[in-house]
């Protein structure tokens, strides 16, 4: 069995001229090389914006913004995978990055699996050829993918990413694919990881505001101090087998809370 390298051999650098840039919500165009990443990525900063606070929504802009960037890319998704266990498949441009998700998981093996893992970027020439992964590139292949290019993207706690980038033909990602690529996904995971700190700040606030309300439901009702109307969500979630949160929120929405059992 042929020693495994460390990454995919590099190709010649690409001649394939920039494609237009399309960014959800804009309609603005980047063109021109790689050379204007700089324009590249503040149009892509600008398209992130739009998605403000909206995760789903900054990584669907993550991946239509990689295809128009990204030469030879034709599809793209995102990988997460938690605990290192469950993956799963995210703002896919197409039917095809859903599919290779889907396979990597059900064969432990891939290119997306070790850019989340091993290496920060793994780059596959022809997935034809290819002997690293050999269960996955002969189905990949069968899928219509012949060429793929993985970056690791973010890392919060136990989940980690990758933006991967799809091609039906052989030799589609050079050496300026690689180039933008990784630039591009480093903008990406900062935008992403901004977006679920601010989603997780919500989420966090629109549970304050519930609780408060609940307590005061709880205080005007039974004349208790704020201390006291929280023991008894405290209790009603304990005894109910039910988060506060939504208990608070039934509270809030009804008036009405299941009798805590007294000691």
């Amino acid at each position: 069995m042929p020693e495994r390298p460390d990454r995919a051999a590099r190709s010649a650098h690409s001649d394939e001229p920039q494609r237009p840039v399309p960014f959800p919500g804009n309609g603005a165009v980047a063109r021109g090389p790689a050379a204007d990443l700089g324009e590249v990525m503040g149009q892509v900063a600008r398209a992130l914006q739009e998605e403000h606070g909206d995760v789903e929504a900054t990584l669907q802009a993550i991946t239509h913004a990689a295809v128009g960037s990204v030469p030879g890319a034709e599809e793209s998704g995102i990988t997460p995978v938690v605990d290192r266990r469950t993956v799963e498949s995210r703002a896919p441009t197409g039917d095809l990055p859903r599919s290779i998700d889907r396979l990597q998981e059900r064969l432990g093996e891939g290119p997306c699996l070790d850019a989340l893992f091993e290496q920060r970027t793994v780059r596959i020439e022809d997935l034809r050829e290819e002997d690293r992964w050999p269960r996955f590139a002969g189905e990949a292949a069968d899928l219509g993918a012949r060429s793929m290019l993985s970056f690791q993207l973010f890392v919060t706690g136990s989940t980690v990413g990758a933006l991967n980038l799809y091609s039906s033909r052989p030799g589609a990602f050079g050496e300026e694919s690689e180039s933008v690529g990784l630039v591009f996904a480093s903008h990406a995971a900062v935008a992403l990881v901004s977006a679920q700190h601010e989603q997780h700040l919500r989420t966090a606030l629109a549970s304050r505001d519930l609780i408060g309300q609940a307590k005061g439901i709880l205080m005007n009702q039974f004349k208790l101090t704020g201390d006291q109307a929280f023991q008894v969500l405290v209790r009603a979630s304990s005894h109910t087998n039910r988060k506060l949160v939504d208990i608070a929120e039934e509270l809030s929405e009804t008036g009405v809370l299941p009798t805590p059992s007294r000691d």
